[in-house]
């Protein structure tokens, strides 16, 4: 009995005495230099948050180093939200992380080299440790002697993988060029870098993109008012609280929580999707988008390969023993990196392809299949995963039923439709192009005598439309007392609705060359623009033959009524013309690079720079605006529109139009901003045949200051920045489009004291090549051209 008791006593003792060497964390958050963390230890942070240690996967003996939340259960929300060798993982358990000699952090082990984290060294004799903090981030610092925090070297925050954390950035260090980014993992498996990545836009807007493969596959759309304008939802947790920051060293997004919450990240899954906390928010899948069932939500389908199956079609996990296939199947080299989303974009589009799998273990490697046989049995993977193409399927009979009721209701209502529509038409209550228009623009079905079913429709709750009466009463029966103007769509009249709100109407003249085209045009386009320096449509009205715009009232009305009037322009000082300039460069280059649609105006003129209370201009007039593509340079129409004097060269003699064309009406504007006259002032000279030809001879000959507008008081330190927008005037009105500056080079030619401008070339239109001489320009016809005054439409034959 004695024996027996003294065996368990030893028995103890060792356990006691080999409890500690085996514990698995370490009670600090800092590892020191000289110190070393194991590979069965753990780092926690202060309120432990978060724990750093190495680890394995599911079906691997790789080992990665890792930062995790600290959390007591095992479940998706345990998952490593950093991993610091996803790259190189480590074959055994050998694993050593230490900050050596000269500071630097690295992963020892017994097979292969070192794995350096952090390349910057410490200054000598100083003393480096690495701290995990609650935030997530793992920060290596110099130690001050007095043992106070000092340089940061190296932080995990600087290279995430696939997890946003709150804090962290989705941007780029201008001043170092480093970027900040989400990659996905391979596989669920192997945490190498996947086909997805998350960042900020390179090109300098403030929108996030996923790319997959380098193409852009999802975009947030630019960040407006606090959301992002094509996922108005994100962040989905009320939560959560996303922000940008933009300034000379970084542009970058990060999200806060509002109160404290645990697990609180965003994560980049290997299919692309972006998951907020514990949940997919934003999801492009292969099937969805070739079945065009998304696109609204930034997903953009056109980077994927064409699709030759139609709608309906899907692929399905089998998780059994597959059929043998005749052929073996291709097998994608290895080298490519390929995660199932990959193997599945190859399948579809692939159309003999009837399968797909990954081959390796951890669900890399891809081989798809083209034809089974019933033969036999074997299993192609070790997990018996893959995927089958699935088809709709319907016993034919039901579907020449369905054809056949729809035949017979398509053709009734088509019948009725066409009938009640001929005898509304011959009552004179609707015309055929409004109707259409006013239904794809979302008015009331009772105006429209449309169901609304089958179609989708272009409703927006920004755009009001107004009753015909409504808009009587607020114009006093369209009094010659409340016109304001008029322009080549027709007058103007200022109006008062029934909440007293200032608007001005526009009515669509009876003898406007301008019709539905320009109306839909102007509607459709200024209601989806929302800028400072944009005129804001209120709504419209349609009744019978009348078309009717409701604006936002400009009490000061127009650039020209105040440039081109000698009692008027003395009120526009040179601080002023300054932000009139100003303005209408932002508005422009907002249209031209930032809005959600590149717009080219092609009708810029004074007359169509509206001024409000304080003088702030606003771009008006979008009925001869233009949608174009965003890799489109230029594009081609038979109808020339807009102000002679004001179109550039290309677009007046070939209909060729491009940003560029506006960009030389601005150059118009802006000299006669300078000059205080109207372009066409020159018509009856026997010198140059209009301001940009008189601005030529003046700059040629060094007296461009004589250009600058009597009127107007300029000091001295203004002298620099007029002759500058007059030197910017002519570059924006040469010949060649290629040689005119864009509107962001016009905005940093202006402003940027230190830009060096280019050689000024002989301007378009100058004397010997004008494509209108001086005796046409003075004997100019009201029905064929305009000066200044209306806009001009070719109109093509209906």
């Amino acid at each position: 009995m004695e024996e027996i008791i003294n065996s368990l006593l030893c028995i103890s003792c060792f356990i006691l005495v080999t409890i500690p060497c085996y514990s698995a964390t370490i009670t600090t958050n800092t590892l020191l230099q000289g110190q070393q963390l194991k590979d069965w230890e753990y780092l926690v942070s202060e309120e432990a948050t978060f724990r750093l240690g190495f680890f394995s996967l599911r079906n691997s003996r790789n080992r990665y180093l890792g930062i995790f939340y600290n959390s007591r259960y095992i479940d998706e929300r345990n998952r490593e939200v950093w991993v610091a060798n996803r790259n190189t993982p480590i074959s055994d358990s050998s694993s050593i992380l230490q900050i050596d000699e000269f500071g630097k952090l690295i992963i020892s082990r017994t097979a292969g080299s070192p794995i350096i984290l952090s390349s910057a060294e410490a200054r000598t004799g100083s003393n480096v440790s690495a701290t995990l903090y609650d935030s997530g981030n793992f920060v290596l610092r110099e130690v001050n002697s007095d043992g106070s925090k000092s340089r940061v070297l190296w932080q995990s925050f600087d290279y995430p993988t696939d997890t946003l954390l709150p804090g962290m950035k989705l941007g780029i260090n201008l001043s170092t060029g480093q970027t900040w980014s989400l990659t996905s993992w391979i596989s669920d498996e192997n945490p190498a870098p996947g086909s997805f990545k998350l960042g900020l836009d390179p090109n300098g807007s403030s929108r996030l993109i996923i790319w997959w493969r380098g193409s852009v596959f999802w975009t947030s759309g630019l960040w407006q008012n606090g959301h992002f304008e094509l996922a108005p939802n994100l962040p989905f947790d009320q939560n959560l609280v996303f922000s940008y920051i933009s300034n000379e060293n970084e542009k970058y997004f990060m999200f806060s929580a509002k109160r404290n919450s645990t697990g609180s990240r965003y994560v980049i899954d290997l299919n692309g999707v972006l998951k907020e906390n514990y949940g997919a928010i934003l999801m492009c899948s292969i099937e969805s988008l070739h079945n065009k069932n998304q696109n609204e939500f930034g997903c953009v389908p056109e980077i994927l390969p064409n699709n030759c199956r139609g709608n309906g079609y899907w692929f399905q996990l089998k998780n059994v023993r597959v059929y043998e296939y005749l052929s073996e199947g291709y097998k994608f080299d290895d080298s490519q990196n390929m995660s199932i989303f990959d193997c599945q974009s190859v399948c579809w589009a692939n159309c003999s392809c009837i399968a797909y799998a990954s081959i390796n273990k951890d669900g890399t490697c891809c081989k798809i299949w083209s034809k089974i046989s019933f033969s036999k049995y074997y299993s192609v993977t070790n997990n018996d995963e893959v995927y089958f193409l699935e088809s709709p399927k319907a016993k034919w009979w039901i579907w020449l039923i369905v054809a056949i009721v729809g035949f017979v209701v398509m053709l009734t209502t088509s019948s009725l439709y066409y009938f009640i529509h001929r005898k509304r038409r011959i009552a004179g209550e609707i015309d055929e192009e409004l109707e259409i228009l006013l239904y794809e623009l979302g008015a009331p079905t009772s105006l429209t005598g449309k169901s609304g079913k089958g179609r989708e429709r272009n409703k927006s709750e920004e755009l009001h439309f107004f009753s015909y009466e409504s808009i009587v009463n607020a114009t006093n029966n369209f009094s010659v007392a409340n016109k304001l103007g008029e322009g080549g769509f027709g007058p103007v009249f200022k109006g008062k609705l029934h909440d007293n709100q200032e608007v001005a109407i526009k009515r669509l003249s009876q003898n406007s060359g301008q019709g539905v085209i320009e109306f839909k045009n102007e509607v459709m386009l200024i209601a989806k623009l929302q800028h400072k320096n944009l005129v804001r449509i209120i709504g419209c009205c349609i009744h019978k033959q009348e078309k009717i715009l409701i604006y936002e009232y400009m009490p000061n009305k127009s650039l020209d009524f105040f440039l081109f009037d000698s009692d008027k322009k003395h009120t526009l000082d040179w601080k002023k013309r300054l932000d009139i300039i100003e303005g209408v460069v932002q508005g422009l280059l907002y249209l031209h690079k930032y809005s959600r649609l590149r717009i080219v105006h092609r009708d810029l003129k004074a007359s169509n720079i509206l001024l409000d209370a304080e003088m702030n201009p606003k771009i008006s007039d979008f009925g001869m605006a233009r949608i174009v593509g965003p890799d489109e340079c230029q594009a081609n129409t038979k109808r020339v529109v807009g102000t002679y004097g004001y179109m550039s060269p290309e677009y007046a003699m070939e209909g060729i139009f491009s940003t560029k064309s506006d960009v030389y009406s601005f150059g118009v504007l802006l000299l006669e901003i300078v000059s205080g006259r109207k372009n066409n002032s020159f018509c009856h000279s026997d010198g140059p045949i209009n301001l940009v030809g008189h601005a030529w001879e003046l700059w040629r000959k060094g007296r461009s200051l004589e250009l600058i507008d009597s009127m107007s008081i300029l000091g001295d330190e203004s002298c620099e920045i007029v002759e500058r927008c007059i030197h910017v005037g002519l570059l924006c009105v040469e010949e060649n489009p290629m040689d005119r500056p864009s509107m962001l080079e016009v905005m940093s030619m202006i402003y940027n004291e230190s830009y060096n401008l280019p050689q000024l070339k002989q301007p378009a239109f100058h004397k010997g090549t004008n494509f209108l001489q001086a005796d046409q320009l003075a004997e100019c016809i009201p029905e064929h051209c305009s000066l200044n005054k209306m806009s001009i439409s070719d109109m093509d034959a209906r």
